[in-house]
Protein backbone atom coordinates (compact mmCIF):
# COMPACT_ATOMS: atom_id res chain seq x y z
CA UNK A 1 0.00 0.00 0.00
CA UNK A 2 2.84 2.38 0.90
CA UNK A 3 4.54 1.76 -2.45
CA UNK A 4 1.23 2.33 -4.27
CA UNK A 5 0.71 5.65 -2.48
CA UNK A 6 4.25 6.73 -3.29
CA UNK A 7 3.70 5.74 -6.91
CA UNK A 8 0.48 7.74 -7.07
CA UNK A 9 2.17 10.76 -5.49
CA UNK A 10 5.02 10.52 -8.00
CA UNK A 11 2.53 10.31 -10.88
CA UNK A 12 0.60 13.37 -9.65
CA UNK A 13 3.84 15.30 -9.19
CA UNK A 14 4.99 14.38 -12.70
CA UNK A 15 1.65 15.43 -14.17
CA UNK A 16 1.77 18.75 -12.27
CA UNK A 17 5.29 19.45 -13.51
CA UNK A 18 4.23 18.53 -17.03
CA UNK A 19 1.25 20.88 -16.89
CA UNK A 20 3.45 23.68 -15.53
CA UNK A 21 5.93 23.12 -18.32
CA UNK A 22 3.17 23.21 -20.92
CA UNK A 23 1.84 26.45 -19.46
CA UNK A 24 5.28 28.09 -19.43
CA UNK A 25 5.92 27.00 -23.02
CA UNK A 26 2.55 28.38 -24.11
CA UNK A 27 3.18 31.74 -22.44
CA UNK A 28 6.67 32.02 -23.95
CA UNK A 29 5.34 31.23 -27.43
CA UNK A 30 2.31 33.53 -27.44
CA UNK A 31 2.99 36.39 -25.01
CA UNK A 32 4.20 38.76 -27.76
CA UNK A 33 1.14 37.96 -29.85
CA UNK A 34 -1.11 38.76 -26.88
CA UNK A 35 0.77 42.04 -26.30
CA UNK A 36 0.34 42.93 -29.97
CA UNK A 37 -3.40 42.31 -29.75
CA UNK A 38 -3.57 44.48 -26.62
CA UNK A 39 -1.87 47.31 -28.49
CA UNK A 40 -4.24 47.00 -31.42
CA UNK A 41 -7.57 46.34 -29.68
CA UNK A 42 -7.24 47.21 -25.98
CA UNK A 43 -7.86 43.69 -24.65
CA UNK A 44 -5.56 42.88 -21.70
CA UNK A 45 -2.73 40.59 -22.79
CA UNK A 46 -3.19 38.66 -19.53
CA UNK A 47 -6.84 37.94 -20.40
CA UNK A 48 -5.98 36.81 -23.93
CA UNK A 49 -3.24 34.51 -22.63
CA UNK A 50 -5.35 33.10 -19.80
CA UNK A 51 -8.29 32.43 -22.11
CA UNK A 52 -6.01 30.77 -24.64
CA UNK A 53 -4.42 28.59 -21.96
CA UNK A 54 -7.76 27.62 -20.46
CA UNK A 55 -9.71 27.07 -23.68
CA UNK A 56 -6.92 25.21 -25.49
CA UNK A 57 -5.41 23.27 -22.60
CA UNK A 58 -2.12 25.10 -23.13
CA UNK A 59 -2.33 24.44 -26.86
CA UNK A 60 -2.87 20.69 -26.46
CA UNK A 61 -6.65 20.47 -27.08
CA UNK A 62 -8.23 18.86 -30.13
CA UNK A 63 -9.39 22.23 -31.48
CA UNK A 64 -5.96 23.83 -30.99
CA UNK A 65 -4.03 21.00 -32.63
CA UNK A 66 -6.56 20.17 -35.35
CA UNK A 67 -7.87 23.66 -36.22
CA UNK A 68 -5.48 26.18 -34.55
CA UNK A 69 -8.55 27.32 -32.58
CA UNK A 70 -7.19 28.46 -29.20
CA UNK A 71 -10.35 30.14 -27.89
CA UNK A 72 -13.12 27.65 -28.62
CA UNK A 73 -14.89 30.09 -30.95
CA UNK A 74 -17.80 28.43 -32.75
CA UNK A 75 -18.76 29.16 -36.34
CA UNK A 76 -21.74 31.42 -35.59
CA UNK A 77 -23.82 33.07 -38.28
CA UNK A 78 -21.80 34.73 -41.03
CA UNK A 79 -18.60 32.70 -40.63
CA UNK A 80 -17.28 31.90 -44.14
CA UNK A 81 -13.88 30.45 -43.23
CA UNK A 82 -12.79 26.85 -42.71
CA UNK A 83 -14.51 24.79 -40.04
CA UNK A 84 -14.22 21.61 -38.03
CA UNK A 85 -16.85 19.68 -36.08
CA UNK A 86 -16.42 18.62 -32.47
CA UNK A 87 -18.61 17.61 -29.53
CA UNK A 88 -19.06 20.41 -26.99
CA UNK A 89 -22.34 21.55 -25.40
CA UNK A 90 -24.00 19.46 -28.11
CA UNK A 91 -22.70 16.74 -30.43
CA UNK A 92 -20.85 17.61 -33.62
CA UNK A 93 -20.84 21.40 -33.18
CA UNK A 94 -19.24 23.69 -35.75
CA UNK A 95 -16.01 25.47 -34.77
CA UNK A 96 -13.85 27.92 -36.68
CA UNK A 97 -10.63 26.60 -38.18
CA UNK A 98 -7.55 28.76 -38.86
CA UNK A 99 -4.37 28.44 -40.91
CA UNK A 100 -2.22 29.22 -37.88
CA UNK A 101 -2.45 30.27 -34.23
CA UNK A 102 -1.91 33.95 -35.05
CA UNK A 103 -5.16 33.96 -37.03
CA UNK A 104 -6.93 32.52 -33.98
CA UNK A 105 -5.57 35.26 -31.70
CA UNK A 106 -6.57 37.94 -34.22
CA UNK A 107 -10.08 36.51 -34.61
CA UNK A 108 -10.47 36.37 -30.83
CA UNK A 109 -9.76 40.11 -30.66
CA UNK A 110 -12.17 40.89 -33.49
CA UNK A 111 -14.80 38.59 -31.96
CA UNK A 112 -14.79 40.63 -28.73
CA UNK A 113 -14.33 44.01 -30.42
CA UNK A 114 -17.18 43.76 -32.92
CA UNK A 115 -19.95 42.14 -30.86
CA UNK A 116 -22.21 44.53 -29.01
CA UNK A 117 -22.57 42.31 -25.95
CA UNK A 118 -18.85 42.77 -25.21
CA UNK A 119 -18.80 46.53 -25.89
CA UNK A 120 -18.97 47.48 -22.18
CA UNK A 121 -15.70 45.64 -21.55
CA UNK A 122 -13.78 48.23 -23.57
CA UNK A 123 -14.78 50.89 -21.04
CA UNK A 124 -12.65 49.02 -18.51
CA UNK A 125 -8.94 49.73 -18.12
CA UNK A 126 -6.80 47.35 -20.21
CA UNK A 127 -4.79 46.65 -17.06
CA UNK A 128 -7.82 45.68 -14.92
CA UNK A 129 -7.80 41.94 -15.63
CA UNK A 130 -10.25 41.17 -12.81
CA UNK A 131 -12.92 43.44 -14.29
CA UNK A 132 -12.38 41.86 -17.71
CA UNK A 133 -12.57 38.32 -16.33
CA UNK A 134 -15.86 39.06 -14.56
CA UNK A 135 -17.16 40.96 -17.57
CA UNK A 136 -16.54 38.04 -19.93
CA UNK A 137 -18.70 35.82 -17.73
CA UNK A 138 -21.38 38.51 -17.53
CA UNK A 139 -21.40 38.83 -21.33
CA UNK A 140 -21.85 35.08 -21.70
CA UNK A 141 -18.47 34.09 -23.14
CA UNK A 142 -18.50 30.84 -21.14
CA UNK A 143 -21.16 28.83 -19.30
CA UNK A 144 -18.88 27.77 -16.42
CA UNK A 145 -19.95 29.84 -13.36
CA UNK A 146 -16.33 29.76 -12.13
CA UNK A 147 -14.93 31.15 -15.39
CA UNK A 148 -13.74 34.48 -13.85
CA UNK A 149 -12.04 32.71 -10.97
CA UNK A 150 -10.30 30.29 -13.34
CA UNK A 151 -8.95 33.14 -15.48
CA UNK A 152 -7.84 35.21 -12.47
CA UNK A 153 -6.14 32.18 -10.93
CA UNK A 154 -4.16 31.52 -14.13
CA UNK A 155 -3.19 35.19 -14.42
CA UNK A 156 -1.97 35.47 -10.85
CA UNK A 157 -0.31 32.04 -10.73
CA UNK A 158 1.76 32.80 -13.85
CA UNK A 159 2.02 36.58 -13.28
CA UNK A 160 0.46 37.25 -16.68
CA UNK A 161 -0.55 40.78 -15.60
CA UNK A 162 3.04 41.91 -16.14
CA UNK A 163 2.36 41.67 -19.88
CA UNK A 164 -0.51 44.14 -19.52
CA UNK A 165 2.01 46.80 -18.50
CA UNK A 166 4.11 46.01 -21.57
CA UNK A 167 0.99 46.05 -23.68
CA UNK A 168 0.03 49.53 -22.53
CA UNK A 169 3.56 50.90 -22.62
CA UNK A 170 6.36 51.11 -25.17
CA UNK A 171 6.09 50.70 -28.90
CA UNK A 172 7.07 47.20 -29.95
CA UNK A 173 7.93 45.40 -33.14
CA UNK A 174 6.73 41.81 -33.44
CA UNK A 175 9.01 39.57 -35.59
CA UNK A 176 7.54 37.81 -38.60
CA UNK A 177 6.16 34.50 -37.43
CA UNK A 178 3.57 32.14 -38.89
CA UNK A 179 2.71 34.52 -41.71
CA UNK A 180 2.53 37.73 -39.65
CA UNK A 181 4.16 40.88 -41.01
CA UNK A 182 6.41 42.96 -38.78
CA UNK A 183 4.55 46.13 -37.80
CA UNK A 184 5.14 49.09 -35.51
CA UNK A 185 2.31 49.48 -33.05
CA UNK A 186 0.72 52.50 -31.44
CA UNK A 187 1.21 53.30 -27.78
CA UNK A 188 -2.33 53.06 -26.42
CA UNK A 189 -3.18 54.59 -23.08
CA UNK A 190 -6.20 55.32 -20.92
CA UNK A 191 -6.76 58.74 -19.34
CA UNK A 192 -7.65 59.24 -15.68
CA UNK A 193 -11.16 59.82 -17.03
CA UNK A 194 -11.22 56.32 -18.55
CA UNK A 195 -11.04 57.47 -22.16
CA UNK A 196 -8.60 55.73 -24.52
CA UNK A 197 -6.03 57.75 -26.47
CA UNK A 198 -2.68 57.61 -28.24
CA UNK A 199 0.14 60.11 -28.59
CA UNK A 200 0.87 61.07 -32.19
CA UNK A 201 4.38 60.09 -33.29
CA UNK A 202 6.64 61.32 -36.07
CA UNK A 203 5.26 60.53 -39.54
CA UNK A 204 1.69 59.73 -38.40
CA UNK A 205 -1.31 60.90 -40.39
CA UNK A 206 -5.00 60.67 -39.58
CA UNK A 207 -5.78 58.11 -42.27
CA UNK A 208 -3.10 55.73 -41.02
CA UNK A 209 -4.17 56.19 -37.40
CA UNK A 210 -7.85 55.68 -38.27
CA UNK A 211 -7.02 52.47 -40.11
CA UNK A 212 -4.88 51.11 -37.26
CA UNK A 213 -7.44 52.01 -34.59
CA UNK A 214 -10.36 50.88 -36.75
CA UNK A 215 -12.11 54.19 -36.05
CA UNK A 216 -13.25 56.46 -38.93
CA UNK A 217 -11.35 59.72 -39.43
CA UNK A 218 -14.63 61.61 -38.96
CA UNK A 219 -15.08 60.12 -35.47
CA UNK A 220 -11.50 60.84 -34.42
CA UNK A 221 -12.01 64.46 -35.47
CA UNK A 222 -15.33 64.58 -33.60
CA UNK A 223 -13.98 62.99 -30.41
CA UNK A 224 -11.08 65.46 -30.34
CA UNK A 225 -13.21 68.44 -31.46
CA UNK A 226 -10.96 69.18 -34.42
CA UNK A 227 -12.08 70.55 -37.79
CA UNK A 228 -11.08 68.89 -41.08
CA UNK A 229 -8.25 71.40 -41.59
CA UNK A 230 -6.50 70.35 -38.38
CA UNK A 231 -2.99 69.01 -38.89
CA UNK A 232 -1.99 66.54 -36.20
CA UNK A 233 1.46 67.02 -34.69
CA UNK A 234 3.99 64.82 -32.93
CA UNK A 235 3.26 64.41 -29.21
CA UNK A 236 -0.38 65.46 -29.52
CA UNK A 237 -2.93 63.49 -27.49
CA UNK A 238 -5.53 61.89 -29.75
CA UNK A 239 -8.66 60.26 -28.31
CA UNK A 240 -10.39 57.43 -30.11
CA UNK A 241 -13.37 57.28 -27.74
CA UNK A 242 -15.84 60.03 -26.81
CA UNK A 243 -14.66 62.34 -24.02
CA UNK A 244 -16.73 62.72 -20.83
CA UNK A 245 -19.07 65.43 -19.56
CA UNK A 246 -16.77 66.16 -16.60
CA UNK A 247 -13.32 65.26 -15.31
CA UNK A 248 -12.44 62.32 -13.08
CA UNK A 249 -13.27 62.76 -9.39
CA UNK A 250 -9.66 63.51 -8.45
CA UNK A 251 -9.57 66.51 -10.81
CA UNK A 252 -11.83 69.30 -9.57
CA UNK A 253 -9.99 72.50 -10.55
CA UNK A 254 -7.29 73.57 -12.97
CA UNK A 255 -5.04 76.62 -12.81
CA UNK A 256 -4.52 77.99 -16.30
CA UNK A 257 -0.90 78.10 -17.48
CA UNK A 258 0.63 80.61 -19.90
CA UNK A 259 -0.76 80.09 -23.40
CA UNK A 260 -3.23 77.32 -22.47
CA UNK A 261 -6.51 77.28 -24.38
CA UNK A 262 -9.84 75.83 -23.37
CA UNK A 263 -9.31 73.10 -25.95
CA UNK A 264 -5.90 72.25 -24.44
CA UNK A 265 -7.49 71.84 -21.02
CA UNK A 266 -10.41 69.82 -22.37
CA UNK A 267 -7.93 67.46 -24.02
CA UNK A 268 -5.80 67.16 -20.89
CA UNK A 269 -8.71 65.97 -18.76
CA UNK A 270 -10.75 64.17 -21.46
CA UNK A 271 -13.72 66.55 -21.07
CA UNK A 272 -15.96 67.71 -23.88
CA UNK A 273 -15.11 71.30 -24.75
CA UNK A 274 -18.73 72.49 -24.72
CA UNK A 275 -19.17 71.07 -21.20
CA UNK A 276 -16.00 72.80 -19.96
CA UNK A 277 -17.41 76.12 -21.17
CA UNK A 278 -20.80 75.42 -19.57
CA UNK A 279 -19.36 74.31 -16.20
CA UNK A 280 -17.46 77.60 -15.99
CA UNK A 281 -20.25 79.82 -17.35
CA UNK A 282 -18.03 81.05 -20.18
CA UNK A 283 -19.01 82.05 -23.69
CA UNK A 284 -18.04 79.48 -26.31
CA UNK A 285 -14.88 80.63 -28.09
CA UNK A 286 -13.56 82.79 -25.22
CA UNK A 287 -10.23 81.91 -23.63
CA UNK A 288 -9.09 81.94 -19.98
CA UNK A 289 -6.33 84.15 -18.58
CA UNK A 290 -3.11 82.84 -17.07
CA UNK A 291 -3.65 81.97 -13.39
CA UNK A 292 -7.43 81.69 -13.72
CA UNK A 293 -9.00 78.76 -11.86
CA UNK A 294 -11.36 76.62 -13.97
CA UNK A 295 -13.82 74.08 -12.62
CA UNK A 296 -13.56 70.64 -14.20
CA UNK A 297 -16.72 69.01 -12.83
Amino acid sequence: MKNELMGLLLLLTTLAHGEKGDAEAYIKKYKDVAIREMHMYGIPASITLAQGMLESGNGKSYLATKANNHFGIKCHKGWTGDRVYHDDDAKNECFRSYKNANESFKDHSLFLKHRSRYAFLFDESPTDYKAWAKGLKKAGYATNPRYPELLISLIERHKLHKYDLKGSGDYRKIPKEEGEFEVELFQRQVSSNHVKYIFVKEGDNLEMIASELEVPVSKILKYNEFNYEHQIRKGERLYYQPKRRKAAVEHVRHEVAEGETMHDIAQQYAIRLDRLYKINGMAVGSQPAKGEILLLR
